[in-house]
């Protein structure tokens, strides 16, 4: 099993994404309570473009007690998938999740960020990308205004007078 699940990886890596989501499904089939397995699948399905068919696998994999960066990738996978198919609120409901789970993990913020956008939810969307700009960049030009940027990223529509 695991040498096909590494073949099926290595072919998605090297640009054969229909031919793994042919072996991730056969896996599936024959390992259909295994939550890597169902993972794969689900991002195979995602790397074609099949979103929609990613869904469930994605929701079993986590499910079946996805852990650890595994399951921070589908976190990421599962509210990325529901954001391009128009379901803010799931995708909401999933990004939460994640954060309330993974606080550090500065992908899952950014692509929280991308669904409050679509939500109209832009100044909660841009304290999220500025808060997670001046906390992960290395650019001195950012850095030497990270007070500012901070002081200012949740409070975009006060102005002084």
């Amino acid at each position: 099993m695991q040498i096909e699940i590494d073949r099926a990886i290595e072919m998605r890596k090297t640009g054969k994404q229909k031919e793994s989501n042919e072996l991730l499904i056969k896996l599936v089939d024959e390992y259909p309570e295994d939550a890597f397995i169902n993972y794969q699948c689900a991002w195979s399905y995602d790397v074609l473009g099949l979103e929609s068919k990613a869904v469930a696998y994605y929701e079993k994999a986590i499910q079946l007690g996805l852990s650890g960066k595994d399951l921070e990738g589908a976190i990421i996978g599962l509210g990325s998938t529901y954001r391009t198919l128009g379901d803010y609120e799931k995708s909401r409901e999933v990004f939460q999740k994640g954060i309330e789970l993974y606080p550090n993990n500065e992908a899952i913020k950014v692509f929280y960020a991308m669904t409050l956008y679509n939500l109209n939810e832009h100044g909660r969307a841009m304290e999220l990308l500025l808060k997670s700009l001046i906390s992960t960049t290395k650019n001195e030009e950012i850095l030497d205004y990270k007070k500012a940027i901070d002081f200012y990223s949740d409070i975009l529509d006060q102005t002084w007078k």
